[in-house]
């Protein structure tokens, strides 16, 4: 099982590249509506597949804020991200995801009050996230505060599905706020974004692995390992996603990383990984919180 999860973290880091370098050949949104739209398809011929049924009206309402809130405007956030920043450093605060969750579900969620140790890591995330932020703060506010907000949009949607969603079918849930989110993007390119598509061999295959491998085939990954892992563990070695993606970042597109943002990106992982790390008096609500997003995101 650990090699399966190894692989999953592997295709969504290295998605991060692919993302970087649509941003050269697309325009940003309507590069994540591609994307999504050819992953919503392909789980469409997975649902059908599998016979599962269409959704009842009173959950659609709810997969359709989750896609705009975890699909649409999170990648919405990130592509617009990447024009300005390192694809590693958006990773990183796209993954400080759980910082967020956490306080929300404080107030919002009955039984995952906050204790010691996430405070600690709330507080210790927090400091690494304006470390990392002061290290590419000059030209660059809107992109670091967009990258920021995607995580919180991730939390929020999250939160939603801990909260309206949890009697619901995972694989009819995500596939109905893809499509929701993929339509969304599409409708805001086309309304706001300027510029064209360079087709060729190689915006394809962006196209094509971002859709099928790191959106739809991930989420099937995902779903299995969940099945054979318990949440907390699965959603812990989600933190290697970021390093990899700065790793890759620094590998194939030759991006930089200096001593204070590897200073801030190990605060927001040591924050990341204090407040989702499993306790003695258990964090087990918000690991499994933590781990319903990520089965739409790459």
């Amino acid at each position: 099982m650990n090699v399966w999860i190894g692989l999953l973290c592997l295709i969504w880091g290295f998605n991060w590249v692919f993302m970087k370098l649509a941003n050269g050949v697309f325009p940003p949104v309507l590069f994540a509506g591609y994307r999504f739209a050819l992953g919503a398809l392909v789980l469409v011929a997975v649902c059908l597949a599998k016979k599962v049924p269409l959704p009842r009206l009173r959950d659609l309402k709810w997969y359709m804020l989750c896609g705009i809130l975890q699909t649409m405007y999170f990648n919405l956030a990130i592509q617009l991200s990447l024009k300005d920043l390192s694809a590693g450093l958006t990773s990183v605060l796209t993954y400080s995801m759980p910082l967020w969750l956490t306080l929300m579900a404080h107030f919002w969620l009955p039984g995952e009050r906050l204790r010691l140790r996430k405070l600690l890591g709330i507080v210790i995330g927090t400091a690494g996230l304006f470390v990392a932020m002061d290290a590419h703060w000059s030209g660059s506010t809107p992109a670091l505060l967009l990258a920021v907000s995607s995580g919180l949009s991730w939390a929020l949607a999250n939160l939603l599905v801990k909260r309206k969603l949890g009697h619901c079918d995972m694989l009819q849930f995500t596939t109905w706020q893809m499509i929701t989110g993929a339509a969304g993007l599409l409708l805001y390119s086309a309304l706001f974004e300027q510029g064209e598509s360079h087709w060729g061999v190689m915006p394809a295959v962006y196209v094509a692995f971002s859709g099928i491998v790191g959106s739809a085939l991930a989420f099937v990954m995902w779903s299995y390992i969940l099945s054979k892992v318990e949440a907390s563990k699965a959603s812990i070695s989600l933190l290697m996603v970021p390093i990899i993606g700065v790793v890759c970042g620094v590998l194939f597109l030759h991006e930089t990383l200096g001593v204070v943002t590897l200073a801030g990106i190990g605060l927001v992982l040591a924050g990341i990984w204090l407040v989702n790390g499993k306790s003695r008096q258990g964090n087990r609500p918000v690991a499994q919180g933590a781990a319903s997003p990520a089965q739409r995101q790459a």
